[in-house]
């Protein structure tokens, strides 16, 4: 199932193309006398055959190790003859065929994530000391797959529950990704870093989760039924994915609707300077993958 003429085609960054045909199905399916092929590339360039291009003499097309400049229209021009039995009369037919092919990057996952503890009051040193102990043992929980806790807070407040008195909660909230300090060493030069910090954050989150679960466990199986002051209250935690997209790169489903959850290249007349889903507008960015607006 090679692309078709007129379809978007998204190639991961660093990955090779697919193989691109200079036919359509009619035409591939009969004979084709004197076929010639000119490949065009971004920029009107003329394509021929060198380490990152292969076009096989039968007009297949294919690029290597694909980045963001090599995004674009790519167009083949086939010439072929059609040759009355007859009279031997030539004649020379040609036909176009145009692809838009566009580098992508999976998204780098992140985890917004919020938990609840009873306090015995919303004043005195203790919520402040619970609050940083949690985020210790988290971090020491995700601290070997280079993931880390980020932007944590808390607020207390106090909660009425429905037939009992009031009860004083920390309600708190954080972030984990997998860009700890030294993060690229978990890399070892792959070029589908994402890949890797994305399977790491995966396995943080269901760490970090284990740890709740069995904090509810531990609470709820004490044998002399004494409470804790201060304890994780049953079913609070929440945790909620958040995509983002690296400069350059972005999000459109109503541009890219078969790459809907990919990073996808900016085009030109877009830009985004940070790691936002979205690329913005831009009328003097006139190449795909800006990262700044000139």
């Amino acid at each position: 199932s090679h692309p078709v003429a007129g379809m978007k085609i998204y190639v991961k960054l660093h990955h090779n193309s697919p193989v691109l045909i200079c036919m359509d199905l009619n035409r591939a399916n009969t004979e084709t006398v004197d076929p010639t092929y000119l490949w065009i590339g971004p920029k009107e360039k003329t394509l021929t055959e060198n380490s990152r291009i292969s076009i096989t003499e039968t007009g297949k097309l294919m690029v290597r190790d694909f980045l963001e400049p090599l995004s674009g229209l790519y167009t083949c021009t086939l010439s072929y003859k059609t040759v009355k039995a007859e009279t031997q009369e030539e004649t020379t037919v040609k036909r176009r065929y145009e692809f838009m092919i566009f580098a992508y990057r999976e998204p780098d996952y992140s985890y917004q994530m919020a938990v609840r503890f009873t306090t015995k009051s919303c004043v005195g040193k203790y919520n402040d000391l619970l609050f940083r102990v949690l985020r210790k043992i988290l971090d020491n929980l995700i601290s070997d797959l280079l993931c880390h806790v980020v932007e944590p807070s808390y607020k207390c407040h106090f909660v009425k529950l429905p037939e009992r008195s009031l009860i004083h909660e920390l309600f708190i909230a954080f972030r984990v990704d997998p860009f700890a300090p030294g993060w690229k060493s978990a890399c070892n030069d792959s070029v589908d870093c994402e890949d890797i910090t994305n399977h790491n954050i995966l396995k943080a989150r269901d760490r970090i989760e284990e740890f709740f679960r069995s904090q509810a466990y531990t609470f709820y199986h004490r044998l002399n039924n004494t409470v804790p002051a201060m304890h994780f209250v049953d079913h609070s935690f929440q945790v909620v994915r958040m995509d983002s997209c690296q400069p350059g790169f972005g999000k459109d489903e109503g541009l890219h609707s078969n790459c809907a959850s990919c990073c996808v290249v900016c085009s030109p007349g877009t830009f985004s300077p940070d790691v936002d889903v979205t690329c913005q507008t831009c009328a003097s960015a006139h190449v795909y993958g800006a990262k700044s607006c000139p």
